[in-house]
């Protein structure tokens, strides 16, 4: 049976399964809530869960791409499971397929981590030995790929190998490993980005991948691992952006909504997840890029396209206003730069990030270099009423897209370190974030709830914005900026993991409730109420406050301000 792209071969709807299926082309997806969980290849059965349970599939199938599939029809099925040996696999597959669905984002990895975090161990085998020999080594060491040193370099044999250049071409088992493995072998360097190897992989269309650091083999990055069990959901949807998929926009915020809400159920830490939510945004707007350049002809020259705010410090966890700026090279080409804004703004719009109320967006911040160079002298020079709050807002920027060299602009935030008036107005703006603590230092609830940005999360980023580039730190996070600090040795190493411990309190807490909102059909907003916090949430709260207050009464110290 042949499906076309995107067709549904089983569904939850149907009765019961037609029969089993089984894999001949291509690949199939299984989808649980519209979310991708699994995908079989040639070989790999679906639709016996079905079968064995005789009612409606539990998953949805989908055709990846051109697929062919093989049917048995259920009444033959039913024979073949007289077999005890045909029932005994079966009921094996149906066990394995379970635990897989039980949800599968509780071993989904951080895609923006080094991929030689979560390599496997390379297993070597001798460069004299037969492909007889490395089966048995694969066999013994449970691996489905080994390493060579051959002549021209690394090389790898993989279980495919044996099965594609011994079996099928009836080769002896006494034939040379080297003579069936692929050499040189593709390699990376190991801090690669997980999702860069990943997408790598993809495009050699390999499995297997050797993880160098510098000639030294430190581990093996193999797909099954990874693309076919637990990074579906967020590989997927990078996949198409990195496309350019057309109707993706209007489905984006849920689907990173999905991501977010599965990484949070899964006890992955808020930078991982803050983490994983930049890399997909950032592949969004370059997608957006891509397709309005190809609008509006080749830039003109280079440009770089900024994000700002939580999004620039990759602290955007849930989708917030667009913050954005843009910078070019010439100046003349600004009519082609304030297009190019427009058209990307526009989309990011119908992708779910509503514009800047603060007109913080690249149709209003599309300046040449030398211009962006005036402003943040401008800011540097005279530090008071709207040039301070364009200083705080514009020194988190982080270049997303565009060649364009910003070295000038990194010479200002290093300016900033040795300019005091200019600190001393960074810190006194900082001190505008009071927690919300009443008498005794309890906490002041306003009609029962809190905000949890006002007083809290914006308090410590501020407070790590100031001592970051008093350190003279290009870091943009705010825990980046607090171990700069502490390692400049501008506060102490315990304020410091307080403080960053206290943020990530905070904003775990917050994406929390969000995502409470979301589910309950509410928009999401900074405010927590008194009644949803356990004892626990709420003691914790009380003492992040008092912390960031002592925080806060250091650095007035420090700056000889007025004390709160």
């Amino acid at each position: 049976m042949r499906f076309t792209p995107g067709e549904v071969i089983l569904s939850p709807a149907q009765p019961e399964a037609e029969g089993l299926f089984v894999v001949y082309r291509g690949a199939v997806r299984l989808e649980q809530d519209g979310q991708g969980v699994a995908w079989l290849e040639p070989g790999e059965a679906f639709g016996y869960p079905s079968l064995l349970g005789q009612q409606p599939p539990s998953l949805t199938v989908r055709a990846e791409g051109e697929a062919e599939c093989l049917l048995l029809a259920k009444e033959a099925f039913r024979r073949l499971l007289g077999k005890p040996a045909l029932a005994l696999f079966f009921s094996a597959r149906l066990a394995e397929r379970l635990r897989m669905l039980q949800p599968a984002a509780l071993s989904l990895p951080d895609l923006g981590q080094q991929a030689g975090e979560v390599a496997e161990a390379a297993v070597w085998l001798e460069a004299d030995s037969s492909v007889a020999q490395a089966a048995r080594r694969m066999r013994d060491a449970g691996v489905s790929a080994l390493l060579l040193q051959a002549p021209t370099g690394l090389a790898i044999l993989t279980d495919r190998d044996l099965r594609n250049r011994v079996l099928a071409e009836e080769r002896p088992p006494d034939t040379p490993a080297l003579a069936v493995a692929s050499a040189p072998a593709r390699t990376l360097p190991a801090h690669t980005p997980l999702y860069e190897a990943l997408a790598y992989m993809e495009a050699e269309g390999i499995h297997h991948l050797p993880l160098l650091e510098g000639d030294r083999v430190v581990g093996l990055l193999t797909d099954r691992l990874f693309l076919r069990r637990w990074l579906q959901t967020p590989l997927a949807l990078l996949r198409r952006l990195e496309r350019g998929e057309a109707g993706l926009l209007a489905e984006y915020r849920e689907q990173l909504y999905a991501i977010v809400r599965q990484m949070v159920a899964a006890g992955f830490s808020v930078p991982a997840i803050t983490r994983q939510v930049s890399l997909l945004n950032d592949a969004l707007t370059r997608s957006l890029l891509r397709r309005a350049e190809a609008r509006l002809g080749p830039p003109p020259g280079p440009y770089a396209w900024l994000a700002l705010g939580s999004e620039g410090r990759t602290e955007q966890a849930l989708l917030t206003d667009q913050d954005n700026a843009l910078a070019y090279q010439d100046l003349q080409a600004r009519p082609y730069f304030q297009e190019l804004a427009r058209l990307v703004l526009e989309e990011l719009s119908q992708a779910g990030f509503p514009p800047c109320p603060g007109g913080y967006t690249a149709d209003r911040w599309a300046h040449s270099l030398s211009e962006w160079t005036a402003h943040f002298r401008a800011w540097l020079e005279a530090p008071e009423g709207d040039a301070l709050l364009e200083a705080q807002i514009f020194l988190d920027f982080r270049a997303v897209a565009g060649g364009l060299a910003l070295e000038p602009l990194h010479g200002f935030l290093r300016q900033a370190a040795q300019s005091r008036p200019f600190l001393t107005a960074l810190a006194r703006s900082a001190l505008v974030f009071t927690p919300p603590l009443g008498f005794l230092g309890r906490i002041h609830w306003e009609e029962g709830q809190v905000n949890l940005k006002k007083g809290g999360i914006a308090a410590i980023v501020a407070l790590a914005r100031v001592y970051g580039l008093e350190a003279g730190s290009l870091a943009r996070s705010t825990l980046e900026r607090l171990r700069a600090a502490a390692e400049a040795r501008l506060i102490p190493k315990d304020e410091a993991e307080d403080l960053s411990e206290a943020f990530l309190f905070l904003s775990h807490l917050r994406l929390k409730h969000q995502l409470g909102a979301l589910e309950r059909g509410e928009p999401p907003s900074n405010r927590v109420a008194q009644s949803s916090l356990s004892p626990r949430e709420e003691q914790v709260l009380r003492q992040v406050f008092l912390r960031i207050r002592q925080a806060q009464q250091a650095l007035a110290g420090r700056f000889r301000l007025q004390t709160l």
